[in-house]
C-alpha cells in the first residue's frame, strides 16, 4: 500500500505470497496503482499520495480485514466513491469500527445490511483528527494514519493499550513524521513518501507454530531465521517463555526499523498460566495456537480479555473450544476467553476450523505434537496467511 503511494520505485524482496496479500495486490490494481505480480524479489513504482484513481469495479477484498479496512481510510482521502466486498467471513466482520473515525474526518459510509461489506466509501478531503479507539485495533489505527497521510493533515490516536506498529514504523521508514508516546500516536502532515528498499521478516504469526511444536516435541532442536521480534508482536515467545519454553534468541538484526533474530527451540516441560487482557494485543493472533499448546502439554490455562476474537475469520472463541472437545481435551468457553485444562490424555478426532486459517494450523501442531490422528476439514484454507503450512510442517517433522 505504501508503495503504491511513494514518489518513486519501491523494492519489495521476501513478500508473502498469500491469499491475503494478493487480495491487497488486486484491489490496489483497481485503484490504477502499477503492482506486478508478487515475487521474491519485486519493484513497484509508486503515483504519489494523489495518484490514485477511481476504480471502475467493485473492490474484492477476498478474506482480508486488514485490506479492507486500510484501503478504506486511503479511499476516504479521495473524491471519488469505491465498494467494498469480500467473501463470507469477511462480510460478516465489523466496518463500523473504522467508518466511525473516518465519517469524523468527513467521508461518508454506506452499508447494505448492519455494518459489514458491502459497503461504499465516498471521499472527500479530510480534516484532523484526536481519536480515543476505545480498544486496541492496529487495523483502526492505521486506518486513520493512512487517511491523514493522504489528506495531509495531522492525526491523532489513542488506545487502551499499544498494538501493533508496523504501519507506524514504515512510514518512519519512508520519511514521514510520526511519533509513538506508549499508548498514543501522532502523524503530521507531508508531502511525500520516500521509496525504500526493504528485506521483511519472517512473520512471527507463521513461525510461532514452530516454536510450539518444537517446545513440545521429545527430541530435537528448531531453528528459525531472520523472525521478526516487533516489541508489539511478541507476546506469544514472552507467554511460551512464561510456560517454561526454551527459546533463545542469536543474530539480532533490523530491517525497515524492524527488529528480528533468529529463534532456536529445544523441548520442554511446560507448566500452565494466565493470559489477561493487557496481554491480548500483542497475541491476539496466536489464542488459537496457545490454547492447543496446553492442550497438547496437558497443562491448565486460562484466557480472559480476548472478546476481540469473537469477530475475526470465526468467532476464534467458540470454534477453538468446540474442536479441543471434539478431540477429546478438557476446555470450557468463557465470555471473553477460554479455559483448558489439564491433565493429558490422548486426542483423536475430526475438527472443522470453519474456513480459519489460524485455527486450522494450530490444530495442525496439536496433532503433529500429540502423536494422535486429528482429521482437519478443508485444510487448504491456510493459504490466506501461510500457503506453505503443510508441507513445511511435514518437513520439520519427517
Amino acid at each position: 500500500m505504501l508503495a503504491s503511494l511513494a514518489d518513486g520505485e519501491t523494492r519489495i524482496r521476501g513478500i508473502l505470497d498469500s491469499e491475503d496479500v494478493r487480495s491487497t495486490a488486486e484491489v490496489l490494481r483497481a485503484l490504477g496503482a502499477a503492482i506486478p505480480s508478487l515475487s521474491a524479489d519485486m519493484r513497484v513504482v509508486g503515483l504519489g499520495l494523489r495518484g490514485l484513481r477511481a476504480p471502475r469495479q467493485t473492490l474484492n477484498c477476498g478474506n482480508s480485514g486488514t485490506t479492507t479496512r486500510l484501503i478504506a481510510g486511503i479511499v476516504a482521502a479521495y473524491p471519488f466513491s469505491a465498494r467494498f466486498e469480500g467473501d463470507p467471513s469477511l462480510s460478516r466482520r465489523p466496518m463500523k469500527r473504522v467508518a466511525e473515525p473516518l465519517t469524523y474526518m468527513g467521508a461518508q459510509f454506506a452499508f447494505d445490511l448492519g455494518d459489514g461489506l458491502p459497503m461504499t466509501v465516498r471521499g472527500v478531503d479530510l480534516r484532523s483528527i484526536d481519536w480515543d479507539t476505545g480498544g486496541s485495533s492496529a487495523q483502526v489505527k492505521s486506518a486513520i494514519l493512512l487517511a491523514g497521510l493522504v489528506s495531509g493533515v495531522e492525526v491523532r490516536v489513542t488506545e487502551k493499550t499499544r498494538s501493533r506498529d508496523h504501519t507506524e514504523r514504515m512510514l518512519r521508514a519512508m520519511g514521514v513524521d510520526v511519533e509513538n508516546d506508549r499508548n498514543q500516536v501522532c502523524l503530521r502532515p507531508t508531502r511525500r513518501l520516500t521509496p525504500i528498499e526493504m528485506e521483511v521478516p519472517a512473520d512471527p504469526s507463521s513461525a510461532a507454530f514452530f516454536v510450539a511444536l518444537a517446545s513440545l516435541a521429545s527430541e530435537g532442536e528448531l531453528t528459525l531465521t531472520k523472525v521478526g521480534l516487533n516489541p508489539t508482536r511478541i507476546g506469544f515467545l514472552q507467554a511460551m517463555k512464561r510456560m517454561g519454553a526454551d527459546i533463545s534468541e542469536t543474530a539480532a538484526g533490523r530491517r525497515a526499523e524492524e527488529s528480528t533474530a533468529t529463534l532456536r527451540v529445544r523441548p520442554t516441560q511446560l507448566r500452565g498460566i494466565s493470559i489477561t487482557e493487557e496481554d491480548i494485543p500483542s497475541l491476539i493472533d496466536e489464542v488459537p495456537l496457545i490454547a492447543c499448546v496446553a492442550a497438547a502439554a496437558g497443562i491448565d490455562l486460562e484466557i480472559t480479555g480476548a472478546a476481540e476474537l469473537r469477530v475475526k475469520e470465526s468467532d476464534r472463541l467458540a470454534t477453538v473450544v468446540q474442536n479441543l472437545r471434539a478431540v477429546g481435551a478438557n476446555a470450557e468457553e468463557l465470555p471473553d476467553g477460554l479455559r483448558v485444562l489439564g491433565p493429558r490424555r490422548e486426542l483423536s478426532g475430526t475438527i472443522d476450523p470453519h474456513g480459519d486459517h489460524r485455527i486450522a494450523m494450530a490444530f495442525g501442531v496439536l496433532s503433529a505434537a500429540s502423536g494422535n490422528r486429528i482429521n482437519i476439514m478443508n485444510p487448504e484454507c491456510v493459504a490466506v496467511s501461510y500457503p506453505g503450512f503443510w508441507e513445511d510442517l511435514r518437513r520439520v517433522t519427517a
